[in-house]
């Protein structure tokens, strides 16, 4: 009798195990791999990391709202917002998930943070705003009045947000004259993903990187960015957007530092950049898991590590 109650207990264990090992996972959509040009196929930087049953959404490129939806996903039910730095192309979506969200279910104010300068913008933002706003809430549709609060504050390096074993880190990253900008670290239990902002090379990215599963970091491929600019930007200001980004070889050898289970090129530059231009300069560098972002991509963290492409 003793040893069936042993062996019982022990079973018991290893199923409650089991799932807490199930449960111990994140999920990585990326919405937007692209920058300020405009472009069917990268929409504006955004990503969504799901884990623990909370939705975070890092930056808000454009069509940031169109890509949630695309992918079935209610906008009210991302409650969290976490921008790397105010540049256009990481913003520019944030009045459509802000207000659509609003009109199509979100009943909760959204918690926005980031840089210095957050709380300003989206004061601004909601001054802009301020007679769509009355109209669907005082006068027209009545939509309930806390849906469409935003609780804005900015964050330092050290804890963005936090619940249970979910954790968000913010930390500083290096993007030339632009600051203040920063990168992020998602932990859940014993899953975590690191999403570099933009940056150049930055050995505190590094430092906060270490012992991640998953690292996706931007990158410029050089010689595209010199032809897709071509007409458009002069020589000068080519030059200080290729100095404030980081390029393959570069990334290549953050990736040998860091030592992921996978790394994951998003927030590409330019647009029209592909695997080829990406690849073979990486792997001059580092030899190890690598994945070019795409739109729609899925990435899954848990006992292994998948990229999926968008079908």
């Amino acid at each position: 009798m003793k040893r069936r109650t042993a062996v019982s207990i022990l079973l018991m264990l290893l199923a409650a195990s089991a799932r807490v090992r199930a449960e111990d996972r994140i999920t990585v959509l990326l919405l937007g791999t692209g920058n300020p040009r405009p472009s069917l196929e990268r929409f504006g930087p955004s990503i969504l990391v799901s884990a623990g049953g909370e939705r975070l959404l890092f930056d808000c490129g454009r069509g940031a709202a169109q890509r949630l939806f695309q992918h079935g996903i209610p906008l009210g039910s991302v409650r969290s917002l976490f921008f790397t730095h105010l540049h256009s192309d990481h913003t520019v979506g944030l009045a459509d998930f802000w207000l659509t969200g609003w009109i199509f279910g979100r009943t909760e104010p959204l918690r926005i943070r980031g840089p210095v300068g957050t709380s300003q913008f989206v004061s601004n933002l909601e001054k802009a705003y301020a007679f769509d706003v009355h109209m669907r809430r005082d006068v027209d549709e009545r939509l309930p009045a806390r849906g469409v609060e935003i609780e804005a504050r900015h964050v330092r390096e050290g804890a963005a947000y936090e619940k249970g074993p979910l954790r968000v880190t913010a930390f500083f990253v290096d993007h030339g004259p632009v600051r203040p900008v920063l990168g992020y670290r998602v932990d859940f239990g014993s899953r975590s993903v690191v999403l570099s902002g933009d940056t150049r090379p930055s050995p505190n990215l590094v430092k906060f990187a270490k012992g991640a599963d998953v690292l996706i970091h931007e990158v410029v491929a050089v010689e595209a960015e010199k032809r897709g600019a071509a007409g458009n930007l002069t020589p000068e200001q080519v030059r200080r957007i290729i100095e404030h980004h980081t390029t393959p070889e570069e990334a290549g050898k953050i990736f040998a530092a860091v030592h992921p289970r996978l790394a994951v090129y998003s927030h590409i530059v330019p647009s029209m950049a592909t695997a080829a231009d990406l690849v073979a300069p990486t792997r001059t560098t580092y030899s190890g898991p690598l994945a070019v972002g795409q739109d729609g991509m899925t990435i899954e963290i848990g006992e292994t590590v998948r990229a999926i492409p968008y079908r």
